[in-house]
């Protein structure tokens, strides 16, 4: 079907005469894949998209919600005229469009001040998308990125409700609804914690993060705060308690300090407490101190059963357990040929995790004798601070720490030391260039410890 123009789709639409919408939203088509259904039906790269069955579509949640059915119609704008394709298929097959970005739409920029902020604590001349600061549910659906709920209104979660998008992954920090206006520095901040029944009472998985600023939301508040949350079980599954990351760059912020030993041991032992008390009511953990917690108390990790289903290892939270866990099941699958692999490699890695690191790589070189390994832990000059996980080391740090060291013939480095797309380090270094300064060839790992076993050995 063709319209002449967006007014004629406009007339029709108040006539009845097609299921369209009143206000146009568009989204430009960038691309279609050859021999996909988009384009054997006709759509071509500069259309824009309007609306799939009758639905306007705004963004990528619109877009893959609308496109799950077996029968789709798309409405696009050509030049002066408005198409209608009609595309059968599985329900949930894609039909080979492309957008300019993976949301179809900005992100949500943050509008909170939060007293904690990591991106504040940032030094200046860095690139220009480290200063962002997003607060995008969709961004939560897609990659598990923590929203605050503050920039979401009604007709937002009743449209995560109607998609059922879940888990929904939430920086909850307090169940006190004036504290959390002070933390965030945002009037709503109290008042958007209603959302989480309403998401919980329609069937939305919750998850949870709390990061913990000594003398803030600590101590009492603390406890409060878990047993708030705990209310919402089922729909709330796990909520991770983390410290508060901070940098050297605090100067004019809210004045915060790092957790001792001693106070990390009593996090522990107060989010683990309650944990047990949880395990007792619930039959789950649900509440679960960070790693760093543990390496900053020097207090023995938990074994591999104690973190449950892992749903907050990307928060830091029972990581290096399942690394662990990953590496020793795989040194007990190596075969007597394998155990004989001979080659120098060097591994670094960040404070934190240095003493796991070291105990592995002793491991694997107890049964390979023709094996040796230069394991490095690498201050972060960079961030400074109480910063020690590996995650924020720089090609900076390691160019500095690990200039004129023996390398050998390979340095294994954390994929999470870059950005996502995997082309820069923090500081804007490329791989190649810290290639180029330490004369080695670099291999990045993920976080997954029967991988990083193998990429010792030098195996595919």
């Amino acid at each position: 079907m063709v319209y002449n123009n967006i007014s004629d789709i406009m007339r029709k639409s108040k006539k009845g005469g097609c299921r369209l919408f009143c206000s146009v939203h568009m989204v430009e088509i960038t691309g279609v894949l050859p021999n996909s259904r988009a384009y054997k039906a006709g759509i071509r790269d500069g259309d824009i998209l309007l609306s799939i069955n009758g639905r306007e579509i705004k963004d990528v949640l619109d877009y893959r919600f609308h496109l799950a059915d077996q029968r789709v119609t798309l409405s696009v704008h050509r030049g002066a005229d408005i198409l209608e394709f009609a595309i059968v298929k599985s329900t949930y097959d894609d039909i080979g469009l492309e957008f300019e970005t993976p949301l179809m739409d900005k992100k949500h920029r943050c509008e909170n001040g939060c007293i904690f902020c990591f991106i504040d604590q940032n030094p200046k001349g860095m690139r220009e998308s480290i200063y962002f600061k997003d607060d995008d549910s969709r961004l939560s659906f897609l990659h598990g990125n923590y929203i605050t709920l503050t920039n979401l209104s009604r007709e937002d979660i009743d449209r995560i409700i109607e998609m059922h998008i879940s888990p929904v992954n939430v920086s909850i920090h307090t169940a006190n609804p004036d504290l959390r206006v002070r933390m965030m520095k945002n009037k709503r901040a109290g008042q958007v914690l209603e959302y989480l029944q309403i998401l919980a009472d329609a069937g939305i998985k919750l998850r949870g993060q709390i990061v913990l600023c000594k003398s803030v939301n600590d101590g009492d508040e603390l406890d409060y705060t878990m047993k708030e949350l705990a209310k919402y079980f089922p729909a709330l599954d796990s909520v991770s308690v983390v410290p508060a990351g901070l940098t050297r760059y605090r100067d004019g912020l809210y004045p915060l300090e790092l957790f001792t030993p001693d106070e990390c041991r009593e996090v522990i032992k107060q989010v683990t407490c309650f944990g047990d008390d949880c395990v007792k009511r619930f039959g789950e953990r649900i509440f679960y101190a960070s790693d760093e917690f543990y390496i900053r108390g020097g207090v023995e990790l938990p074994d591999f059963d104690f973190w449950g289903e892992f749903t907050q290892i990307e928060n830091g939270v029972g990581m290096l357990s399942s690394f662990i866990h990953e590496f020793d099941v795989m040194l007990s699958t190596l075969s007597d040929e394998e155990k004989e692999a001979g080659r120098e490699v060097s591994v670094a890695t960040g404070e934190a995790s240095s003493e796991v690191f070291r105990n592995l790589t002793e491991k694997l070189a107890s049964v390979c004798p023709n094996l040796k390994i230069h394991l490095y832990t690498v201050k972060n000059k960079f961030f400074g601070g109480g910063v020690t996980v590996t995650g924020l080391l720089t090609g900076c740090d390691f160019a500095e720490s690990l200039n004129g060291v023996p390398l050998g013939d390979e340095l294994l480095l954390s994929k999470t030391t870059l950005r996502a797309e995997g082309d820069l380090f923090l500081c804007g270094m490329t791989p190649c260039e810290l290639e180029d300064k330490l004369g080695v060839k670099i291999t990045f790992v993920e976080s997954d410890g029967g991988e990083f076993l193998l990429k010792l050995l030098g195996i595919e």
